[in-house]
């Protein structure tokens, strides 16, 4: 059955999506190791933990490392190194790779349970 689409179209849109997102994540890789931001640290509801900066070094290696290969991908495929089926397993199993590392890494610095309530101050 050919509907008579072309997925070259696809291609395009799925490689020019690989800029931005390499671009995101060596930013926060920036952030993290240059200007000492935390505020993307592990985050869990939007939120990073209140001792962000234990967890620091692990965030900006899950994006330094996702960012670096993307780049690698990119710059493959510019110069026709690697074939379509190649960087997009590579490019696919790097973020998602990245994606769980980082919801661990997350759920690891924000506790795994629910959060505990303090007791009253009067019982």
């Amino acid at each position: 059955m050919d509907l008579g689409l072309s997925v070259f179209p696809i291609r395009i849109i799925f490689f020019l999506a690989l800029f931005p997102v390499a671009f995101f994540w060596l930013r926060r890789t920036w952030r993290i190791l240059v200007k000492k931001d935390f505020s993307e640290v592990a985050l869990k509801k939007g939120l990073p933990p209140p001792n962000a900066e234990k967890y620091a070094p692990y965030e900006m290696a899950i994006n330094g490392i996702a960012g670096v290969v993307m780049v690698v991908v990119i710059v493959f495929v510019l110069l026709g190194l690697l074939d379509y089926d190649t960087w997009v397993a590579i490019a696919g199993s790097t973020l998602w790779v990245k994606l769980f590392a980082s919801f661990a890494l997350g759920r690891q610095a924000h506790g795994l349970g629910p959060a505990k309530k303090k007791p009253a101050a009067g019982k």
